[in-house]
Parts: C-alpha cells; sequence; structure tokens
C-alpha cells in the first residue's frame, strides 16, 4: 500500500526495569525482554518501545543519561542488546529507543568537563549563567520536580539550569559541537538495527536566549505542583525547536524507514507544528496525550477526537495515548469496566496507539508503602498525586512466587491481585482483560478500515460515543457506552450489521445482524461490521 510502518502499527511501552527480572536482583534487564518477545507476538502488537536502558546514576531512574552509547551493567550489555533486537526483527517487531536529549546526568564526562572551569571548551555543552544582581539565581524558571531550576556551582561561580533534578543538567543544544555529538549518538544506535526513537520532552530542548522570567501562573493555588507557579512560556516550546526536530527527522529518514516520537505535552495547535514547519518535516508522531487528561464523558470526547483530527496538518497521521510511565494507569483512573472500553477505543480509533505494559492485564491501583517509595518526583512534593512508582510496579506474568518477575525481592511491590492478574491466568479466560486486547489487535489486522481507514463521528450522545471506520467498501461501526446505564444507538442509516467484539461478551461468532438501533449495556464497547453492499 506503501504506507510507513508506523501507521498501520501498534507500539507497546516497556518500563525495563518492571519487565522480566532473569538474574535475581529485583530489576528487569534486557534478557528478560528478549524472553518475553513472544508475549508481544502473541498479543498482536508491531513494535516495541524501551525506555532508557543507558549507563545511569538511576537518580530518575535512567533519564539521568551519563553514556549515550552504552548499555547499563543492571541492564546487559550491547551484546543483549544485539541479540535482542536481532531476536525482535526476526519475529517481525520493531525496536525504538528513548532518547533523552534535553539533559544528562551531572555524572556524564561532558558535565564534570563543563564544570571543571569557565574556559573549557565544553562549558558551552551546558546552559552556565551569572548570578542576578542581588546573587540570586538568573531567572524564576521552576524545575519540574520543584523549586527553582537553577544551582550553584561554588567551584566556578555560575548557576548551571536544569529543568528537571538538580542531577539533571540541561544540555545547550545552540552549541554546534554539543548538537553534533548528540547526533552521532543517535546515528550510533540507527546502525545496530535500532528502528526509531521516542524523544524525550522534546518540547523543552531549546530556551529563550536571553532567559526572561516566566510570567507568573494566575491560576496556580496550594496543592498544585510547585512548577505551575509560572508559566513555561520562555523556558519551553522555542521556536528554534523546529530547527532540531528537522535534523533528527532529517537523519532517520537518511537510514529509511526509522520513526521519531516527540514527547510533547502542548495545547493541540502548537502540537501540530511538531509534524513540521516551514516546509521541514519534524518528528513523524508528536505525542497525543489527551486521553490520559480529558474527562471521561461521551460528548467532551466527541469533540476532542473533532478538534484534534481537524488540526492535524496535510499528511500528518494521528497517534493515541493512554497510559506511560508518568501518569495514572488507565484501570486506576476509570475502573475495570471502563477500562475495557478505553482499550477498544485506543485500539480502534484512527491513528497510530502506543499500549502500555501491563494495561493488557489490567494493573490497576497499586498502593506503595512509605518505605517502598522510590520516585524523586514523590519525595520532593510528597502526598500530591504526583507519585509515578504506582504505574510503575513489576509486570505480573503467573501466579507462582513475585508473579514470575523475579527470584528475588521486586524493586517496587506488585499490585495486590497478582495472584490473579496475570499473563498465564489471563490467556486461559475468554473474556479477561488480555483476551479482549488480543481480540481487539486480531480484529485490527483482520479489518484495514480499522489499521488505516478514516474516521467518521457519528450523532453527539449523552453517554454513548459512537464513530464509523471506512476503507474502500469496508465500513466497522465502533459504539462505546462511557457510562453504567443501558443505552440505545441509532445506526447513521439503515445497513445492516453484525457483531464481531463486544467488551462483555466477548466475540460473538453466531451473531444475526441487525438494522436501524443497538442497544448497548453499561460499560459495554461494540464494534459492528457493515454487511458489504450488494
Amino acid at each position: 500500500m506503501g504506507r510507513p510502518w508506523w501507521e498501520g502499527a501498534v507500539v507497546y511501552q516497556i518500563y525495563p526495569r518492571s519487565f522480566q527480572d532473569t538474574n535475581g536482583d529485583g530489576i528487569g534487564d534486557l534478557a528478560g525482554i528478549a524472553r518475553r518477545l513472544d508475549h508481544f507476538v502473541d498479543l498482536g502488537v508491531d513494535a516495541i518501545w524501551i525506555s532508557p536502558i543507558y549507563p545511569s546514576p538511576m537518580v530518575d531512574f535512567g533519564y539521568d543519561v551519563s553514556d549515550y552509547t552504552g548499555i547499563h551493567p543492571m541492564f546487559g550489555t550491547l551484546d543483549d542488546f544485539d541479540r535482542l533486537i536481532a531476536a525482535a526483527h526476526d519475529r517481525g517487531l520493531r525496536l525504538l529507543l528513548d532518547f533523552v536529549p534535553n539533559h544528562s546526568s551531572d555524572q556524564h564526562p561532558w558535565f564534570l568537563e563543563s564544570r571543571s572551569a569557565r574556559d573549557h571548551p565544553k562549558r558551552d555543552w551546558y546552559i552556565w549563567r551569572d548570578a542576578a544582581p542581588d546573587g540570586g539565581p538568573p531567572n524564576n524558571w521552576i524545575s519540574d520536580f520543584g523549586g527553582p531550576a537553577w544551582e550553584w556551582d561554588e567551584a566556578t561561580g555560575q548557576y548551571y539550569y536544569h529543568a528537571m533534578l538538580v542531577e539533571q543538567p540541561d544540555l545547550n543544544w545552540r552549541n554546534p559541537d554539543l548538537k553534533a555529538a548528540m547526533l552521532d549518538a543517535m546515528r550510533f544506535w540507527f546502525d545496530r538495527g535500532v528502528d526509531g526513537f521516542r524523544v524525550d520532552i522534546l518540547w523543552h530542548m531549546i530556551k529563550a536566549e536571553a532567559f526572561p522570567d516566566n510570567p507568573l501562573n494566575p491560576g496556580w493555588s496550594p496543592g498544585m505542583a510547585d512548577m505551575h507557579r509560572v508559566l513555561q512560556l520562555h523556558s519551553t516550546d522555542q521556536p528554534e525547536v523546529h530547527g532540531i526536530a528537522a535534523e533528527m527527522r532529517a537523519l532517520a529518514d537518511s537510514y529509511g524507514g526509522r520513526l521519531l516520537v516527540g514527547e510533547i505535552y502542548l495545547p493541540i495547535d502548537r502540537l501540530m507544528v511538531y509534524y513540521g514547519k516551514d516546509a521541514a518535516p519534524g518528528v513523524q508522531l508528536p505525542f497525543n496525550f489527551q486521553l490520559i487528561e480529558a474527562p471521561w464523558d461521551a460528548r467532551l470526547l466527541h469533540d476532542l477526537i473533532a478538534d484534534y483530527e481537524a488540526a492535524l496538518p496535510p499528511g500528518g497521521w494521528p497517534n493515541w495515548v493512554l497510559g506511560n510511565h508518568d501518569r495514572p494507569r488507565v484501570a486506576a483512573r476509570l475502573g475495570e469496566a471502563q477500562a475495557r472500553v478505553a482499550a477498544m477505543l485506543l485500539l480502534t480509533l484512527r491513528g497510530t496507539p502506543t499500549l502500555y505494559y501491563g494495561d493488557e492485564i489490567g494493573i490497576g491501583a497499586v498502593r506503595i508503602p512509605p518505605d517502598r517509595v522510590a520516585d524523586p518526583r514523590e519525595l520532593r512534593e510528597p502526598e500530591l498525586g504526583f507519585g509515578r512508582d504506582p504505574v510503575r510496579t513489576p509486570m505480573a506474568w503467573d501466579s507462582s512466587a513475585q508473579a514470575g518477575f523475579t527470584r528475588g525481592t521486586p524493586w517496587l511491590p506488585l499490585h495486590e491481585d497478582w495472584p490473579t492478574r496475570n499473563v498465564m491466568v489471563e490467556q486461559g479466560e475468554d473474556r479477561s482483560m488480555l483476551s479482549l486486547h488480543r481480540e481487539l489487535l486480531r480484529i485490527r489486522r483482520l479489518f484495514p478500515a480499522l489499521a488505516v481507514g478514516d474516521i467518521r463521528l457519528m450523532a453527539r450522545h449523552d453517554s454513548v460515543l459512537a464513530y464509523e471506520r471506512s476503507d474502500g467498501g469496508e465500513r466497522i461501526f465502533v459504539l462505546l457506552n462511557l457510562g453504567a446505564a443501558d443505552a440505545r444507538v441509532d445506526l447513521p442509516e439503515t445497513v445492516a450489521v453484525t457483531e464481531l467484539l463486544s467488551t462483555v461478551r466477548g466475540m460473538r461468532a453466531d451473531d444475526p445482524s441487525r438494522r436501524g438501533s443497538v442497544d448497548l449495556a453499561g460499560n459495554e464497547g461494540l464494534v459492528l461490521r457493515a454487511a458489504p453492499a450488494s
């Protein structure tokens, strides 16, 4: 069909610390991912994205990189990685890595050199500024983890900038030598066969050159994150970032068939610019996080989808996300019944979906005892609901000790219902969350209308979100009851339909055709196929 591979693909995010441990240290590793590759094949996904596996002091669990072209020993070796990517490719799976270009670890050799002297050649590889006239930080910018975003370096008498933790100094992408070194790091992995990158906090990478104060946020109130005291007008989303994205894209395109996915939390009109600007292509998929943050309301979601589709630039391909390593799990937000409906939404909307590990078995809220808290965000701003440990807990594979994740002590506790909520148990249950995901992915592969077809939203409804997917003469209707009460939906015309899949009943091989209207139970999603035109 001539389409790029990612347009019809489903991406699966792996948090490697929590996926599968093979050496008994309680932390997942590359050999563990390799051991579980058949899970992805059985599930029906097309690509895996692995969160950072580079050498790191692990202050922010791998997002503080001390070597962009290595593997942390806790995860394995470069040889282990080469075996993993070969085994993935042998199974028809693509592999994406997380690239962390905005900041490094303060233990990276580049930063150690940069902070060694003001006149060191790598001084300008990071962002250094003199103190304000009163001796304080250069401006009022606030770290995303709370507190000032500037750290005083006594030895050289200047502040360095860190959008995240003190241990994560920001790289200066205005420096051509730094930029060249980072693009070389991307080449290193492309040369090893990596199929693309998820680019961490892409919109942070360039700062306003004059470093003015950010405006105060009039909407901030106690209980909100400290970072929201100001509006990040000058510290993020600067025009020059699009030139960097274009250079990354040109590099990826030079290898053929490589994908860039950008992490960008911005309003839709600004998000769309990351597809490309001034005829220079940007990242192919600027992450669309709206389903994570939106109220679970049929009318609001109808308008959200319509507005997003309308905003896409020519040639821009949509994408959708329900969860990730930073935000609460969908089953924790919505409950089990609506998490099933949400899975049907994610896997039947037009565009590339990203599925977060553990969501396919319905892991929900996980309690982290105070003495097990590991996340620096929770430790810095406790009890405000920003902690990320509950969404990073170990995957449950079976009902054996530690859910088959490790023979040691897991680095974070498992979900309480792991003896029954695990892959082995759920693969034997026709109506389990895992079986639902497998069937959704099966019909997505079976019917091109669901994978790459057009979308038409049906009439707005108080509790039901409804849309039609079509490709050529193939028509699929998706009806999602976001409420607990039964509902009736009128089809757009008198068309005969048969049921392919229900979130309540599962597959229906003997469903009689029906016309006119369709009844849904509370918390039910349906995929219906229109009879071919005679």
